[in-house]
């Protein structure tokens, strides 16, 4: 991978954890301000996960310009693997059983190769 590649999808990990940031405060203040139900937040969780990753997608197809699903694909993979290495060294354990992790893979990489395509 060349050093523009390299760059462009830190970038588009950077801006994908930027948006989780910020939709999991907003999240954050629905929760706190409506006293949402864990499966509203469960679902406002993957409905982040879909948006961010869609949009680290959008931001690496358009700066990569070839084989665009394939960069998108990729960013959504790097969003999981961080997002679970992080957890992982948190937590010391994954807390998830593997349907349900493969779930938020499938959800990530899905969402990262359709950004990719749309860019």
């Amino acid at each position: 991978m060349g050093k523009s590649k390299l760059q462009a999808m830190l970038r588009s990990l950077l801006a994908s954890y930027l948006l989780t940031a910020i939709f999991l405060a907003v999240l954050a203040f629905l929760l706190y301000r409506f006293r949402l139900k864990e499966a509203q937040i469960s679902l406002g969780i993957n409905v982040i996960y879909i948006i961010a990753c869609l949009i680290g997608g959008i931001l690496a197809g358009k700066a990569i310009r070839q084989r665009r699903f394939v960069w998108g694909l990729l960013s959504g993979a790097l969003y999981f693997l961080i997002l679970l290495a992080v957890s992982f060294a948190m937590n010391r354990t994954l807390g998830s059983d593997t349907k349900e992790l493969m779930t938020v893979f499938l959800m990530c990489a899905g969402s990262g190769t359709l950004g990719g395509m749309l860019s």
